[in-house]
């Protein structure tokens, strides 16, 4: 257990060039980018090349996942994003919250530029839509949902050159079926730790159990009564472990095992098993079975 020492992280992304220079090419074809974030982090998840990628082009956010968010959060982020002229919308794609506004929302967006193409005889013209995220924002999911579809993408058949495919949205928009998958980039351990919480990346690169840890401690300071609730810990019990006379991070620690005493997580000599507790913590939260929590709030 690391107990806030810090952390090494191991993140080489491979393709980042190469998927850039796709984008950056897509871009030329498109009227408008969709960018996925995660509701519950939506900087964290958010590539920060984007806005130079985009150069100006019309964007929307699509805060996705919105169902494990905190609803009050959920709005303030809304808010954050409209101040700052983004438009934005929530989504949860597994139910298709959220799909239909996001397309009233596009068209909104390009309903000048469509008149002035009706304007000088180009009728009909469709808005063509790119979308830009960094892995298990719910990408593909999102694209099934919003163009009705079962699967999303198309294999590559050995051998055949893969055109350029458009998915039909509705009768004014279509979709890029080749969006581009940027990376996270890691700005701070911040940054890791909420792409870790949320499972964006792999347990591997981060250790379990710290990770775990780290959101013990985030849960005790910002969400302590569903932690509570959830774990059926008395609030009492966790204030009387903060008070004692050790480092914070060992206090931390013995909440965060006392949680896997109360989940049975116990071995032989009646130790807890740390990295059963840390499993079942991430996959609760991930999960959305603590209850609906934000990790990252708007500043400003």
């Amino acid at each position: 257990m690391n107990n806030g020492n810090s952390m090494n992280i191991n993140w080489y992304p491979g393709h980042m060039a190469k998927t850039r220079r796709q984008i950056e090419a897509d871009l030329k074809i498109v009227d408008i980018v969709i960018e996925l974030l995660d509701a519950r982090i939506p900087i964290s998840s958010q590539n920060p090349d984007i806005a130079n990628i985009i150069k100006g082009k019309k964007k929307i956010v699509v805060l996705n996942k919105c169902d494990l968010a905190d609803e009050k959060q959920n709005q303030l982020w809304i808010k954050h994003f409209e101040k700052k002229g983004i438009p934005a919308v929530l989504t949860d794609s597994n139910s298709g919250k959220g799909i239909d506004q996001c397309i009233r929302k596009i068209e909104n967006m390009m309903n000048v530029e469509i008149q002035a193409q009706a304007d000088k005889g180009r009728i009909g013209r469709k808005i063509r839509a790119m979308i830009l995220g960094i892995p298990n924002v719910g990408k593909s999911s999102f694209i099934n949902r919003i163009s009705k579809r079962t699967t999303a993408g198309v294999g590559n058949k050995p051998g055949v050159t893969k055109q350029k495919q458009w998915i039909r949205i509705n009768d004014k928009i279509e979709l890029l079926d080749t969006p581009g998958v940027l990376w996270p980039k890691f700005e701070s351990e911040e940054v890791a730790l909420n792409l870790a919480f949320t499972g964006t990346i792999k347990e591997d690169i981060l250790q379990r159990v710290d990770i775990a840890y780290y959101l013990t401690k985030f849960l005790i300071e910002n969400d302590k009564e569903k932690l509570c609730q959830r774990y059926k810990i008395p609030e009492a019990l966790i204030e009387e472990k903060l008070q004692q006379e050790q480092p914070e991070n060992e206090n931390i620690y013995e909440i965060m095992l006392e949680i896997g005493r109360k989940r049975g997580c116990i071995i032989s000599g009646g130790n807890i098993d740390e990295e059963k507790t840390a499993r079942i913590l991430l996959d609760e939260f991930k999960n959305g079975i603590i209850g609906k929590i934000t990790i990252e709030f708007p500043k400003g």
